[in-house]
């Protein structure tokens, strides 16, 4: 190819018709050759079972499903339980999978590694009962919600043991999803009744501190500040009445004492006469005058017996005096006993005086202790109340806590009851493993087709390396990029067609005396 050389539509059919036989070969031969090299490749067989996830027959907003984990996780999760070694080593055994000198773990490797998990999404026509009316796409952040199944895709060299493990896989598969969405009720189950159980004992303690604080401060709490006022306000009017009735009572009692001094006095100046000491007085005046007379005259003067008579008279008048005492015990009492009804009457309205003044001493003292205990409530009340708030608040906590907890763990337990019978969301095998009736790989048409395809590329390749390679002039363009001089003259060919097959300028000047001359 020439240098510095414009190529058009023209000069590449040229090339093509040029070197198809450089093209062709390599096209015919490559599909011949990739479609035996797929016979150097062991078969593979592929088995398919499709399980269709169907949502819980309970609606959602009677009964929240007792697992929320996206269903694309949850395969994930499931199928690295599926494929762990305690698992798979039981089924192995039990097919009798180990042999062709291959050991467990090869065969559980095997497994692992062939075993394909495809979520299945409903096709734009909305139909998801069947794998002809889904569509197969890897999980993403904006398809997982739209999952309805999945299939499961296990390869093996024998189309038998391909289905075999595939059936064992996929009922493994349904087993662990039972098992795993009732243990995850359970497990929510008890979990909410240890939580239960801890919430009733903080609501038992707050509330236990409630009472305590009630009973402690009774009478303070905050709604009793309105009536702890109104009862000092009325224990403050009694005490106000109270204090008026022991002032007037008192102001009595002295007036009446004074009037009860005064008739006593006048009393006992009336009754001076029969009183003892001022018989005994007299008698020893008379006694005195008796001595005085006898040392003058005789017994028989007129005035000695009449003195004497005098004597005896008081001193048999002071004996019964004396005598009546005796009798009663009690000189004052008798006395009292023979006072006026006018002093009797006051003693009488004293004593009363005296017991209304000491009633009311009693209830002044009691009105004030109780209005120093209403007093030093009213002043207690704004701690008290912030006091009770904080418990308050701490038992409504508590209890609020412990009524969301019951309430979670009765649905709890109504979505466990739901997964034993089955009505929560079920994965349903829809497919059974099928057995494959052509091995999946190697696809000896697809073999045959990648060779077709090397093959064209190489006869590319085959014809640009060439044509790089041949630096022949065939047109007048040629000789113009070859020579870089401008034509002067063209000379057209007369001869015969048949002289030259290729039509370029080595045909026309001829090909073997002016072949030196047009290479370059």
């Amino acid at each position: 190819m020439i240098e510095n050389r414009e190529m058009g539509i023209n000069d590449y059919l040229a090339v093509l018709r040029r070197r198809r036989k450089v093209i062709l070969i390599p096209i015919l031969l490559a599909p011949l050759a990739g479609f035996l090299v797929s016979y150097a490749f062991p078969p593979k067989y592929t088995s398919q079972s499709l399980v269709l996830v169907e949502v819980q027959s309970v609606p959602e907003g009677y009964v929240k499903p007792v697992i929320t984990e996206d269903i694309t996780q949850r395969i994930a999760t499931m199928q690295q339980q599926v494929l762990s070694r305690n698992r798979l080593q039981p089924m192995v055994q039990r097919l009798g999978l180990v042999k062709n000198g291959k050991s467990v773990e090869d065969v559980m490797g095997a497994i692992q590694t062939n075993l394909d998990v495809e979520p299945v999404q409903p096709s734009a026509s909305g139909s998801s009962s069947s794998g002809s009316s889904s569509t197969k796409k890897k999980p993403g952040p904006n398809n997982n919600a739209n999952i309805v199944g999945f299939n499961l895709n296990f390869t093996a060299d024998n189309a038998r043991d391909a289905q075999q493990i595939c059936n064992e896989l996929t009922s493994m598969f349904l087993e662990e999803n039972l098992k795993a969405r009732e243990q995850v009720a359970q497990n929510t189950t008890d979990f909410l009744s240890r939580q239960v159980n801890e919430a009733k004992r903080d609501l038992d303690s707050q509330d236990s501190k409630l009472a305590t604080f009630k009973k402690q401060y009774l009478g303070q709490l905050p709604g009793d500040e309105d009536a702890n006022l109104k009862i000092l306000m009325g224990l403050n009017s009694q005490l106000d009445s109270n204090t008026q009735t022991l002032n007037r009572a008192q102001q009595d009692k002295t007036y009446s004492e004074s009037l009860l001094a005064q008739d006593v006095t006048m009393w006992k100046a009336s009754q001076s006469a029969d009183n003892p000491q001022n018989i005994e007085q007299q008698l020893a005046k008379l006694q005195t005058l008796l001595i005085e007379l006898q040392a003058r005259y005789t017994d028989d003067y007129p005035d000695v017996a009449k003195t004497k008579r005098d004597i005896a008279q008081l001193r048999k008048k002071l004996k019964e005096i004396n005598s009546a005492a005796a009798d009663s015990g009690d000189a004052t009492e008798k006395a009292n006993a023979n006072e006026p009804a006018e002093i009797r009457q006051l003693r009488v309205q004293i004593h009363q005086y005296t017991n209304v003044i000491a009633q009311a001493t009693r209830e002044q003292k009691r009105l004030q202790d109780a209005i120093n205990l209403y007093q030093g409530r009213v002043a207690l009340s704004p701690a008290v109340e912030e006091q009770f708030k904080a418990l308050t608040r701490d038992y409504e906590t508590a209890r609020k806590s412990y009524d969301d907890l019951l309430a979670k763990k009765g649905q709890s337990e109504i979505q466990v009851d739901m997964e034993r019978h089955q009505q929560g969301e079920q994965m349903r095998l829809l497919n059974a493993a099928s057995l494959a009736d052509s091995p999946t790989f190697p696809v000896r048409w697809m073999f045959a087709a990648g060779g077709f395809g090397a093959g064209f590329v190489l006869g590319l390749g085959l014809v640009m390396l060439l044509e790089f390679q041949d630096k022949s002039i065939r047109d007048e363009k040629d000789v113009l990029a070859a020579l870089e001089l401008p034509m002067l003259a063209a000379v057209p060919w007369v001869g015969d067609e048949d002289d030259s097959d290729d039509g370029t300028l080595m045909g026309r000047f001829g090909r073997s005396d002016e072949k030196e001359a047009i290479e370059v």
